[in-house]
């Protein structure tokens, strides 16, 4: 069972339970029909990143559909939280490439955003043996694995929100969602 085709998408949910919060950031990413299954970092070789309408398509009600989850949530009133999937994808499609999760409190969206990007294109700079400085801003790092020639493209997902102002629960998703082949 190898994922064929991925999708990202993002959502957030308010309400006085939170469960039913989580639902509602799932049904804002248009994710909430299926039988979600957490997965860690690996993007398959020659998945295909396309839209998340596309992606959607040809998912049904139902589904065991894995994906990459980040996901927090608080009932703390006027609380920033963040979800956030990076992704790194190498130059040789026949290689796989890597997605993070990251999930933080008081971080605005560009920051989580690129933390996650940051996150996936070093893991994957590292499996490849490219040299870089850690200590290096993310943008420099960004510039030495793209001219190492082994990685294409890095980008990432995110959503915030602040805790509702009442105190119900708020929820943020952000997710890597695959497509498999049939079997």
């Amino acid at each position: 069972m190898i994922p064929r085709k991925a999708f990202l998408t993002k959502g957030s949910g308010v309400h006085k339970d939170r469960l039913a919060s989580f639902e509602l950031a799932l049904r804002d990413a248009k994710i909430e029909k299926y039988n979600l299954v957490s997965v860690s970092s690996i993007l398959p070789p020659n998945c295909k990143l396309v839209p998340k309408e596309e992606g959607l398509s040809e998912l049904k009600p139902g589904a065991i559909v894995h994906c990459v989850l980040a996901r927090n949530d608080t009932n703390e009133p006027h609380r920033l939280m963040a979800s956030a999937i990076g992704t790194a994808v190498p130059v040789n499609e026949d290689n796989y490439g890597y997605i993070s999760e990251h999930h933080s409190f008081g971080e605005e969206e560009v920051i989580a955003g690129e933390y996650a990007e940051d996150l996936a294109a070093t893991m994957l700079a590292t499996t490849l043996g490219i040299e870089f400085d850690a200590e290096m801003a993310w943008h420099e790092r960004e510039q030495v694995y793209k001219a190492s020639g082994h990685i294409f493209d890095t980008f990432h997902i995110c959503q915030t929100a602040k805790g509702d102002k009442d105190g119900k629960w708020t929820t943020v998703v952000a997710a890597m969602v695959f497509v498999t082949s049939k079997c």
